[in-house]
């Protein structure tokens, strides 16, 4: 096959996807001349209900020179800390996931080890004592980390709650502006190469011809380039992961929003409240093989707080991923490349480390096999960590009061999830393998809430004299409460720094 340098990258599709890639891509030519096309239709609306993210977004807006208080303004965003989740372990009990770590290892040792040896001994307090995310989270604060901290126990990381719609706008407008070729026009037919089956052009349906070198799919679900032209196959994850249908709405905001996303567990699923500074985000994942669309949007209703603004929204899904995100000279992104919901708001992180793996391989020279099949085994091990994280939420719930839960207990779970479950369950031990989206503290955080208790913990634990490690944990708790209370409100902060112009 003869090698054709890139020069020219077509996006076909809009929305948070096709604009990251957009941008992302525009930044990228500085490094690598690139003509970049974005072709986006207007008769096809985006899915538009992914509005939180996790820390690495943080920095992906950073690097593409983005100014913070002005993108915060303008997507009406607030901050998170993390994630709580309410009534998954069991009714009336919940947990908080944070962005930052536990305590500090001692002697190569990890912290978890002291605390639950401690707690062994008759230690009282609980995990959540020394993350100082959690802290402020309980608070209501927020504050920014300072770059160099200097104290281990103030590190964290944060991320955002945006109106996705809004930042799609807003990065439409910089790449634009920056130079990316915006066409407007309806996709009608997808022309191939017939030597190697590789795209040649998309025809739209008022005649234009749009070629290029590299196509990047974000047409959603439907995957116009990646499914229906290169018929590239997508790997159904249901047997683990048995939501496959989503209800979304949007209600006003007449409270102070908080710094965390709530993940609330319901009969077949689990609905979350996204607090923006001008509205809520709500929605309700669900698998419709245990409850209607009727009862599901019942539910929905009864768990909302504040006036709602939107119609409901309803999202059809098969959880699980495209086979290959690069096919030929296609690559997918977004909802074209697969669906995990978003329990823990990766799919907006998926856009952009997918981005990273294509820039880093990116085809300069022409497409030879070894790049597209080094990116689709690293995107894949990424995938299957992900996807056994979301499992792990399934599988260790107490809950017996519906069908779904049960049967989320008793499923099979993937081998390599079962052995980390295995190995925490003998020794305390968090395993990460290869290409984890999750650090330990994350894993940590799911062990701990749901009760799993090690059988043993590292033996290195147990050499600290119990007076020693007391006062140890005792100057933790007091330095990060002492920290939180210093702060100042979420709402504050917001008001203050980075309060967005009215509608």
């Amino acid at each position: 096959m003869k090698q054709v340098p890139v020069k020219h990258v077509v996006i076909v599709g809009g929305g948070t996807a096709g604009w990251m890639a957009a941008a992302s891509m525009q930044r990228f030519s500085s490094v690598t001349p690139l003509k970049v096309t974005l072709v986006e239709s207007a008769d096809i609306p985006t899915v538009g209900v992914g509005e939180a993210t996790i820390p690495n977004f943080v920095a992906f807006n950073r690097n593409l020179g983005l100014d913070e208080i002005e993108l915060i303004r303008a997507t009406q965003a607030t901050f998170k800390l993390g994630i709580q989740f309410e009534d998954w372990v069991s009714l009336g009990e919940d947990f908080f996931h944070p962005f930052s770590d536990y305590g500090v290892p001692v002697d190569g040792v990890d912290f978890h080890h002291y605390l639950l040896h401690a707690q062994r001994l008759g230690e009282p307090s609980a995990l959540a004592d020394y993350s100082i995310a959690c802290a402020l989270a309980a608070r209501g604060k927020f504050a920014q980390p300072h770059p160099t901290p200097p104290n281990p126990l103030a590190d964290y990381s944060y991320a955002y709650h945006l109106d996705a719609g809004l930042y799609a706008n807003y990065l439409r407008d910089v790449a634009v502006q920056r130079g990316v070729d915006h066409i407007q026009g309806n996709v009608e037919h997808v022309s191939l190469r017939a030597d190697d089956g590789f795209i040649d052009a998309i025809e739209l349906s008022d005649g234009r011809r749009i070629s290029g070198d590299l196509f990047i799919d974000c047409s959603g679900f439907k995957g116009v380039l990646i499914e229906q032209a290169l018929h590239t196959g997508y790997e159904s994850w249901q047997q683990w992961l048995p939501c496959d249908s989503a209800l979304a709405i949007q209600t006003r905001t007449d409270v102070a929003p908080l710094p965390y996303t709530r993940c609330i567990a319901r009969t077949a699923g689990w609905q979350w409240q996204i607090p923006l500074q001008h509205r809520t985000g709500n929605g309700y994942v669900y698998a419709s093989s245990f409850e209607s669309d009727e009862q599901a949007a019942a539910t929905l209703q009864a768990g909302l707080q504040g006036e709602t603004i939107t119609e409901m929204k309803t999202i059809r899904f098969v959880p699980g991923r495209r086979k290959k995100i690069w096919h030929k000279n296609c690559f997918a992104l977004g909802l074209a490349s697969g669906f995990l919901e978003p329990l823990e708001s990766t799919s907006i992180s998926l856009i952009q480390t997918a981005l990273a793996k294509l820039q880093t391989f990116f085809p300069h020279n022409g497409f030879t096999p070894a790049l597209a099949d080094e990116v689709n085994r690293l995107h894949g091990e990424e995938l299957e960590r992900i996807r056994d994280f979301l499992i792990l939420h399934y599988a260790l719930s107490k809950r017996q009061d519906s069908a779904f839960w049960q049967h989320c207990q008793t499923m099979p779970v993937p081998a390599s999830l079962q052995h980390k479950i295995d190995l925490y369950k003998a020794c305390g031990h968090v395993l990460q393998y290869a290409n984890e989206s999750f650090e330990p503290a994350s894993w940590l955080s799911m062990f701990n809430g749901f009760g799993v208790v090690p059988d043993t913990v590292d033996r290195r634990a147990l050499q600290v004299p119990n007076d020693k490690l007391n006062g140890y944990l005792a100057q933790m708790r007091g330095a990060i409460a002492q920290a939180a209370d210093a702060a100042v409100t979420h709402d504050s902060f917001i008001q203050r720094h980075c309060r967005a112009l009215a509608d």
